[in-house]
């Protein structure tokens, strides 16, 4: 099967794994202010939200929204909550869920790229993050409770990232504060194809 579609079996495993997670609470965290439900944004009954978010899902081409895709591409729909990849000689075309940020104004929309691929990362609250949650923890280093899950991308814009979560209700939803948010095993494929200087574009 083309690489150039979205793959059925990974589609059949995400449908799989969307029931499963309804299922499942979070995993239980020590920083509950920070990763607490509240930080994601419940949109009328999850299992709508979830059969509609995978219905939305489109394959698209690179074309219209990159010159080239020399070392790697990345696009970032906001809107239908996807973050697209094809590898720099168009052989790997990926289409993963994703979070977005929670409201316009924690928003940004453009070109950017890869600057720096973080296999371990700790998370620090910037400080307008701090200025609204002030009971926020200042550091949380690597492991189950880092709200940057198991791997990283390091984005040109300060602190923008693309990032893994391990708490899965924030996929498919608005729940971050400017980042892109994907399932740890997302990133963790997405961390492997990319390179320092893959070009992203959020839309």
């Amino acid at each position: 099967m083309s690489d150039k579609r979205f793959n059925i079996k990974s589609r059949r495993s995400f449908l799989a794994g969307s029931a499963a997670m309804l299922a499942t609470p979070a995993l239980a965290q020590s920083n509950a202010a920070v990763n607490s439900a509240a930080t994601t944004q419940t949109e009328r009954d999850i299992t709508e939200v979830v059969r509609r978010n995978i219905s939305s899902f489109r394959t698209l081409n690179w074309q219209p929204y990159f010159d080239n895709t020399n070392k790697g591409a990345i696009l970032v729909d906001i809107d239908s909550r996807a973050v697209h990849f094809w590898s720099e000689d168009q052989s790997i075309y990926k289409l993963y869920p994703s979070s977005v940020p929670l409201t316009p104004d924690l928003t940004r929309r453009g070109r950017t790229r890869v600057i720096l691929k973080d296999p371990k990362p700790s998370w620090r609250p910037t400080p307008s993050m701090l200025e609204r949650n002030p009971e926020w923890p200042p550091f949380i280093g690597p492991g189950p409770e880092n709200p940057l899950g198991t791997r990283s991308l390091h984005l040109s814009w300060t602190y923008y990232r693309i990032h893994g979560t391990h708490d899965t209700r924030k996929i498919g939803r608005k729940s971050s504060n400017g980042c892109i948010g994907l399932y740890n095993e997302h990133i963790e494929e997405l961390y492997e194809m990319a390179q320092v200087g893959t070009q992203v574009l959020l839309i």
